[in-house]
């Protein structure tokens, strides 16, 4: 067992562990809701779950622990910065749970997580540069080289959810539906974030129509509703001029995407029709495919941090 890591995976709504052998294999899974009480009550809750996997398993107090998180660690501080789940935010995270559980422990974005787990054995497996993408209750984005994260001097690199989308740069900007001044939880204005997470979708999909569906029920009425495939057919062209920037700058072999969007088989298809148009090369051979691993990709991800 001396070759098992335990990975950690802490989101807003729920905190997932694992622990994992060399071969990739998981032998233990839990999961608990994350506690929304105080920081305090996040750190009680993640010593519990990790002790518990410890016990099931017969791991020793050595093996480490690898953690995923909303936002980032600030390289000039060392605390939490950019959470969405806020109570995380000024506080120093790692040191605080490696004193509680006397064990070492990494910490990086959930998204990084997420991008290294598939460029190490998911679909980006392959493939010298990769860029994972997020397309879920937020829009997240990790780099690896040669299965290596990038990190980045400012701890932000991938972080593409938080530039703004040019909205007046789309080929048929003088058709757009939607508003063009949306909010995002970071204090800014028309962030990626704010028109291709899911919530953004079923924005979309009440500007046009009134009513008021999910994500996932936006995509099973793509067959059936002309407002469903109208608000969708601008949302697959949104994330390809998004994606066009990725590519102009960082030029990746394959995008792997995960998140609930990431399940809509339409996706696709749908980006690549409009890439090409907004990407500055005459060719696009970037490949863009789904995620091999799914959800278990950032605790995957987490625990090949070590």
């Amino acid at each position: 067992m001396h070759n098992t890591r335990i990975g950690i995976d802490l989101g807003g709504t729920k905190i997932e562990a694992v622990a994992i052998n060399a071969a990739g294999n998981i032998i233990y899974q839990n999961r608990i809701s994350t506690p929304r009480t105080s920081y305090g009550a996040v750190l009680r809750a993640l010593e519990s779950l990790i002790q518990k996997l410890s016990d099931e398993v017969n791991l020793p107090t050595s093996t480490p622990v690898g953690m995923g998180t909303p936002g980032a660690v600030s390289l000039k501080t060392g605390l939490m910065k950019n959470s969405n789940s806020t109570c995380l935010n000024g506080h120093d995270l790692r040191s605080d749970l490696e004193a509680i559980l006397k064990r070492p422990i990494r910490v990086a974005n959930d998204a990084d997580c997420f991008t290294l787990s598939e460029a190490i054995d998911g679909a980006g497996k392959t493939a010298p540069m990769v860029f994972g993408v997020i397309l879920g209750t937020g829009v997240g984005g990790g780099i690896t080289v040669n299965q290596q994260l990038l990190g980045g001097i400012n701890a932000i690199s991938g972080e593409w959810g938080h530039n703004p989308l040019p909205l007046d740069s789309l080929s048929r900007a003088s058709a757009f539906p939607f508003q063009k001044n949306r909010s995002c939880y970071c204090g800014k204005r028309n962030c990626i974030e704010s028109w291709l997470s899911g919530p953004a979708l079923a924005n979309s999909y009440f500007e046009l129509t009134g009513h008021r569906l999910s994500a996932e029920e936006i995509a099973a009425k793509l067959l059936v509703d002309r407002q469903a495939q109208l608000t969708f057919d601008w949302y697959c062209e949104m994330t390809a001029l998004a994606l066009s920037q990725v590519i102009n700058i960082v030029d990746p072999h394959i995008i792997v995407v995960g998140g609930g969007i990431s399940n809509i088989e339409y996706l696709y298809d749908g980006v690549e029709r409009y890439w090409q148009q907004y990407v500055f090369s005459d060719q696009t051979d970037t490949r863009l495919c789904k995620a091999v691993h799914g959800d278990a990709g950032g605790v995957r991800g987490a625990a090949w941090l070590w």
